[in-house]
């Protein structure tokens, strides 16, 4: 019996769901439900209802990038200054072409570690899927690099994708149509706090936390986190990669955006701001800088933004009302000498 099921509740009451590898590709469904498809945008209003005191807080580090995994990097040989031979690992890019039904919607140029959360993390954010459509299935075929998201509605962006607009991330990201579409009536959450000294111990657990960055460069981070505590770390060849592949994991596993902490690498770009207020994540942190456009929008959308997050010293421009100033200067101490000659350390990437 075909029937929707909210997201949300998935892997709270069934925690032996999957991704299951099945003809064309990989499609999500629930164990001991015949052809039991589910609403993977329902958990928005059930998170609502089910936030708080009701499930015990997440562990550290749910997912994170794996250094290790052959799929991910090259050795190459070459020479170094002063002409010894050397060897050294190199990240590898790969097309990813994303179907939404019938449509072809764009290629991306991405690491490929995590395809169906890169898939719905980019069409949410492209305002694609909307918040009562019903995701009947998602195929991936490694062989010919293709991802397709099908969809309960019927779908047709052929306006939208005239429209096309190159982003300042690199890897040129790529935004369809209309960039602000619902900007203006999302509503941060106002009581969301940020203490400085969790950000202080948040930053050095990203900073030693194992990643591609240390093994191969040439790559970007961005952390989902909650109080001290980092969440979902992705990486990508291009940070609207990572940022979409956290906005798919979090609907996917159904996790709301209450009181968390969106925490990147790179530039506090207008992209990086319009995503975040598009998660409806209410704080965004970088040890890189600004661009003027990126404070513009954050003070539009309430959103705190806090870049050249280095030890104990940041800048925070928008949202200034959710900074709690409770650090030590053990804590300081500890976060700045974590930090030193990390991604950022020393300019803006």
């Amino acid at each position: 019996m075909d029937m929707p099921f909210p997201a949300f509740l998935l892997f709270r009451l069934y925690p032996r769901a999957s991704i299951l590898s099945s003809g064309f590709g990989r499609s999500y469904r629930l164990p001991g439900l015949s052809a039991a498809w589910w609403n993977l945008s329902a958990f928005v209003t059930l998170a609502e209802s089910l936030r708080g005191d009701h499930y015990p807080a997440m562990s550290e580090f749910l997912i994170q990038p794996d250094p290790d995994d052959p799929r991910l990097t090259n050795r190459v040989s070459g020479v170094d200054q002063d002409g010894r031979a050397i060897e050294t690992s190199v990240t590898v890019e790969r097309p990813l072409t994303l179907f939404l039904n019938g449509q072809e919607i764009v290629t991306m140029m991405t690491i490929c570690d995590y395809p169906e959360y890169l898939a719905v993390g980019y069409l949410l954010n492209q305002n694609m899927l909307r918040a009562d459509d019903v995701i009947t299935g998602i195929d991936y075929d490694d062989d010919i690099e293709t991802i397709i998201v099908r969809t309960e509605r019927a779908t047709d962006y052929e306006e939208k994708l005239k429209k096309k607009i190159q982003t300042s991330g690199c890897a040129q990201g790529t935004v369809f149509g209309d960039l602000m579409e619902r900007f203006d009536d999302i509503d941060l959450q106002k009581d969301a706090v940020l203490r400085t000294s969790e950000l202080y111990r948040l930053v050095k657990k990203i900073n030693t936390a194992p990643s591609l960055y240390l093994n191969a460069g040439a790559i970007h981070g961005c952390v989902l986190c909650e109080g001290d505590r980092p969440l979902v770390y992705m990486e990508d060849v291009g940070r609207h990669n990572a940022v979409d592949k956290i906005a798919g994991y979090m609907l996917l596993k159904g996790i709301g955006p209450e009181n968390k902490l969106f925490y990147t690498t790179g530039r506090l770009t207008s992209e990086m701001v319009i995503k975040c207020v598009q998660m409806q994540i209410p704080m965004l942190v970088s040890r890189s800088g600004f661009t003027a456009w990126g404070v513009d929008l954050a003070r539009q959308a309430n959103l705190t933004l806090v870049g050249r997050a280095r030890g104990q010293r940041f800048i925070a421009l928008a949202g200034l009302e959710r900074i709690v100033y409770d650090a030590d200067g053990s804590e300081a101490g500890e976060a700045e000498g974590a930090d030193r000659n990390r991604k950022g350390a020393r300019r803006d990437d």
